[in-house]
């Protein structure tokens, strides 16, 4: 039966992390930063950073592949079942809420106004986020270097974001590597 809680907790943590995320996989990362480090000490802060990298660098949702990767850390296939599926059940009650009764609400100004002010509130949590990553992540001026010129790549050149972090990870292991033999 004590399986079966861990279980229930994985579908549960996620459940809630994704009926309070707005705005993508980026914008559950102070959640997941605060509930899976934080609280239940599920995974390191390095941990949370690959596991969205790899999350970018492969296909599907990031939030789903983080949620995949962290149930099966904790409990194999059926933990990553049970995040994944706690992960994607929010989504799928809110959307089918919101087809139900979209066409009432689009037009009004108050809802157009909410949903802006959600996205501000999204973006504050992401900066914060990134901030807090960023000081355990950036050791050096050349993983600083790296950062920038991800930003800047995505920001302004509009580059995908898997390619930034497959240029990103050759970056890592070649310095790691240039390191390790010089």
């Amino acid at each position: 039966m004590n399986a079966f809680r861990e279980y229930l907790e994985l579908f549960f943590v996620f459940f809630r992390i994704g009926a309070v995320t707005f705005g993508g996989g980026l914008a559950m990362l102070p959640i997941l930063d605060r509930d899976l480090i934080k609280k239940r000490q599920w995974m390191t802060s390095e941990q949370l950073v690959d596991y969205f990298a790899i999350g970018q660098a492969t296909p599907g949702i990031v939030a789903v592949n983080v949620a995949t990767f962290v149930g099966y850390n904790r409990k194999g296939i059926s933990g990553s079942v049970a995040a994944t599926v706690g992960i994607v059940t929010p989504s799928v009650i809110i959307i089918t809420l919101l087809a139900m009764f979209l066409n009432n609400f689009a037009d009004i100004l108050w809802v157009q106004k909410a949903l802006r002010g959600i996205n501000v509130v999204v973006a504050s949590l992401l900066i914060s986020a990134i901030v807090r990553l960023g000081r355990k992540t950036i050791i050096d001026w050349i993983t600083f270097l790296i950062a920038l010129a991800a930003f800047l790549s995505i920001v302004v050149f509009n580059v995908s974001g898997v390619i930034v972090v497959f240029v990103s990870a050759l970056l890592g292991f070649a310095i790691k590597w240039r390191r390790t033999y010089d």
